[in-house]
């Protein structure tokens, strides 16, 4: 994998974590949010879509930090499970990919 590559992905994987943190502090303030009177059930409907959301945009956080720490240790590309190089076609899909499609299953 060449430098200019592993650079546009780093790029592409510290924008998204930017997007996810942003989202994931709107997602506290609106769970902060005082709920009215009368609206409690349609409220705890939406904070539980809240928090799943705020769940997935964790996971993914976790994700892309372990592929910035790949990148900053020389190991971004390489499958973690088999040792041999992930496609550049795989690392344009999904960024943080820490494995080969063989070996994602």
């Amino acid at each position: 994998m060449n430098e200019t590559s592993v650079e546009t992905h780093e790029n592409q994987l510290r924008s998204r974590l930017d997007y996810l943190n942003a989202r994931l502090h709107r997602i506290d303030e609106a769970l902060d949010e005082p709920v009215e009177a009368g609206e409690q059930a349609v409220e705890r409907e939406d904070e539980e879509v809240l928090e799943d959301l705020g769940a997935a945009g964790l996971q993914e956080i976790r994700m892309i930090e372990a592929a910035l720490d790949r990148i900053r240790h020389g190991s971004y590309g390489i499958c973690a499970v088999c040792g041999e190089p992930i496609p550049e076609e795989r690392l344009d899909a999904v960024p943080h990919a820490a494995t080969c499609r063989d070996c994602a299953g």
